[in-house]
């Protein structure tokens, strides 16, 4: 794909900001429902029928390379990918829910981690690290700056506390098609990789995991785990480069994160 296709004018950016904000509404939606005791299908079925019948939004997962369900649900040492089922939702659990609408064609696409009960204190640490590992490689976003000083930050952060970046999983381009490019990895050196412009559109969702960075898929073809069993949390934000900066597409409800939002 060449650079040009890229670049989104501002009437595709405005439907490109609808669509996020539609996704976003969906993890502030569920925040109440994930608890201890309930299961990740039921947690996926409220996504399912919120997109569907509130939203009049399609769901963008279901089928795309023939996963199953609406969301991706990922638990404790989960990466990503991991598929709704009727596990049950545990006291002390860490929870990544990842979640992609489209909307007049144009896809949303976001993901948050949630607290189940009371985690350990390096589950709490982890998450928070990983949040602000994503908010770091977004900070980095503007006309000029490279991907490699986004990646570079995000690996900065996670080592600084201690973690790893998953290496094998990234971000990603989107727009009409729900992966475009290019890649956005969380690893890095500044200067180096493509170089920003205004109008191009990705996603940022460094995968930080509490051990080494190494990963296993399982036999479902999608679920991703740490090959050595540690926690793993991710972040996931659309972002636009704009002519100054950065704008967040799929920024959350109020009050539905608990940390500061990104400035």
């Amino acid at each position: 794909m060449s650079e040009s296709a890229l670049i989104k004018t501002a009437t595709e950016l405005a439907m490109m900001r609808v669509a996020g904000k539609l996704a976003a509404e969906v993890l502030g939606m569920i925040a109440p429902y994930v608890q201890p005791g309930v299961t990740t299908e039921e947690l996926d079925r409220r996504c399912h029928e919120y997109i569907v019948e509130v939203q009049k939004a399609t769901p963008a997962n279901i089928g795309y390379r023939g996963f199953p369900k609406t969301i991706c649900i990922s638990v404790n040492d989960v990466i990503c990918h991991g598929i709704p089922s009727a596990r049950v939702l545990a006291d002390g659990d860490i929870v990544n829910i990842d979640v992609a609408v489209i909307h007049n064609g144009w896809y949303g696409d976001t993901s948050r981690m949630y607290l189940v009960g009371q985690p350990a204190p390096i589950a709490r640490r982890l998450v928070r690290t990983a949040y602000e590992a994503m908010c770091a490689g977004i900070l980095e976003v503007r006309p000029g700056a490279t991907l490699g000083d986004i990646g570079n930050a995000i690996e900065s952060v996670a080592q600084r506390d201690g973690f790893s970046v998953v290496q094998e999983y990234f971000g990603h381009g989107i727009g009409k098609r729900y992966h475009e490019s290019p890649k956005v990895l969380n690893y890095g050196e500044r200067g180096e990789g493509m170089v920003l412009e205004p109008g191009m559109v990705f996603t940022v969702e460094p995968m930080i995991n509490a051990g080494k960075r190494h990963t296993r898929q399982l036999a479902d073809g999608w679920t991703v785990v740490t090959r050595d069993r540690s926690l793993s949390a991710q972040w996931e934000h659309m972002v636009a480069v704009t002519d100054t900066g950065f704008e967040v597409l799929t920024p959350w409800p109020d009050r539905s994160v608990d940390y500061a939002p990104i400035v």
